[in-house]
């Protein structure tokens, strides 16, 4: 029993990996599914497709690494985050589709409470924005548009939960209701300096409580699996939201440390220590782990378009056949222009939080073509992470020294990642293990049952694959980056 099955519940598709004694990758096994978009705007996934992969996925894997659940020490589950599941009590049949993440539904009810005032309080408690991103408003949606939802609600009926309560629910056969502080942090109803449900947010949106799961650490004892899924019961050990398990994943401890994640977006978190740091700039204040009741916190900056950009190149512009044909083509870009994409294409994240505006190409010559602007959409990954970076370091009282680890698809590329060292002026640590996500959500697990080494060997352990020092002359880069955030300046609407 020295294996840990991780559970990787993505956006698009769900992920098992199987880690084996040493923390290395044994098996892999993954499943796509289908995405709903019942008007625009809205984003929905049958919670039984989250439900069936992630089953599949876990018998797929553990075939795969030629092993049987006895061979399983624990379970540690990962999670696309803000994702919002209702649910029966009684049949665990969900009352509507998932309300995912990306969803806008609940713009028009995030701008409402903004302009009654209530947003201070709000992030005062949380550390989130009023935005229809988190799952708190979803919620409200469900309960005011799914006939007698809010009347089942009121009665203790229905349940709800972010991916991982779900999941969890479902694979204990309907024994445990509970979810980690870091998806908690998440749904817009979690007081992160009180450790609570916020029963003011909750009566704000006339949330019932009892509707709520159970808050506990990262690496805690979440409920035995029904052993009649896997054929054996098995510990659910570890569970973290994607973000915060990459976090963990990358080993960032100490506080100052900072990792990104490219994939469709990006997320760098910055640990921040005991102490939350409420942001000056547009930021989130979260919770980046919890471990012996303490929470460890971070500071937050979202890019809605990082690897999505490659694919507008490719789907879009059909200027690509394939994601990695853009760093050769960005290699032969002519240096002479000065193209800059601003791809706001469903608007900006942190630290702007414009939805409202939309892309932009700014520097455009008659010798403009696809290498310039593979160029100009790998360089905008850069500045929107300098971006945050200005942020991060502004809300913590100075520049400091930086060192930024990356993961995810886009950290393969080390174009991309060369040019995100020399426009930020600091190192990128690109790690051994690019699978920082599962890797979290399965040293949580594997730490609590006893199988991986603690939180000082584990860091210790971290394998440095390749750093990009920066090698851009001072001046090109500040005069690159007074070029972006002009071309940003123009773009945003208000």
């Amino acid at each position: 029993m020295t294996h840990i099955l991780a559970i990787d519940q993505g956006t698009t598709s769900s992920r098992a990996i199987v880690f084996d004694g040493t923390m290395a990758v044994a098996a892999v096994a993954q499943e796509e599914f289908a995405q709903h978009f019942p008007a625009s705007g809205w984003v929905e996934h049958d919670p039984e497709d989250l439900w069936r992969t992630t089953v599949e996925t876990c018998r797929a894997v553990l075939a795969k690494a030629g092993l049987q659940a006895p061979d399983i020490a624990a379970i540690g589950i990962t999670n696309q985050r803000e994702t919002t599941v209702v649910w029966d009590r009684a049949t665990g049949k969900a009352v509507h589709n998932a309300i995912v993440w990306q969803d806008r539904r609940t713009a028009d009810f995030c701008r409402s409470l903004k302009a009654a005032g209530h947003e201070p309080m709000v992030t005062a408690a949380t550390g989130l924005l009023l935005d229809p991103y988190f799952s708190g408003t979803k919620l409200k949606w469900i309960l005011d548009h799914v006939e007698g939802a809010r009347d089942r609600a009121a009665r203790g009926e229905l349940l709800f939960g972010t991916v991982d309560s779900y999941l969890i629910w479902r694979l204990t056969g309907g024994a445990a209701h509970v979810t980690d502080a870091t998806n908690a942090a998440r749904t817009l109803l979690y007081d992160i300096r009180q450790g609570a449900w916020s029963a003011e947010i909750c009566d704000l949106l006339d949330i019932p409580m009892a509707m709520l799961p159970e808050v506990r650490d990262c690496a805690a004892e979440f409920g035995i699996t029904d052993p009649a899924l896997l054929g054996a019961p098995l510990p659910i050990l570890g569970v973290a939201g994607d973000q915060q398990a990459a976090t963990v994943g990358q080993a960032c401890f100490e506080p100052g440390m900072l990792k990104s994640t490219y994939g469709t977006g990006c997320f760098a978190l910055l640990n921040t220590g005991a102490a939350p740091v409420a942001s000056q700039n547009r930021l989130l204040t979260t919770i980046g782990y919890q471990l012996d009741g303490t929470p460890t916190y971070a500071l937050e900056g979202s890019i809605f378009i990082a690897g999505a950009v490659v694919q507008w190149l490719r789907d879009g512009l059909s200027i690509i056949g394939a994601a990695p044909e853009t760093q050769g083509l960005a290699e032969t870009a002519d240096p002479e222009q000065s193209v800059i994409l601003v791809p706001a294409f469903t608007g900006l994240g942190a630290p702007y939080w414009d939805a409202d505006c939309r892309g932009a190409v700014f520097g455009l010559t008659r010798n403009s073509g696809p290498a310039e602007f593979a160029r100009a959409a790998l360089e905008s990954v850069g500045y929107q992470t300098r971006d945050l970076l200005e942020a991060m370091q502004a809300d913590m009282g100075g520049a400091g020294e930086a060192v930024l680890r990356v993961d995810g698809g886009m950290s393969a590329s080390d174009w991309t990642m060369q040019f995100l060292a020399d426009i930020l002026g600091a190192p990128v640590d690109r790690p051994r293990v690019l699978e920082t996500t599962a890797l979290g959500a399965a040293w949580l697990a594997g730490m609590r049952a006893g199988v991986y080494p603690g939180q000082d060997d584990f860091a210790a352990n971290w394998a440095l694959e390749r750093r990009f020092d920066p090698a851009m002359d001072p001046a090109v880069r500040d005069a690159k980056y007074a070029a972006w955030k002009d071309a940003v300046r123009r773009t945003l609407t208000g």
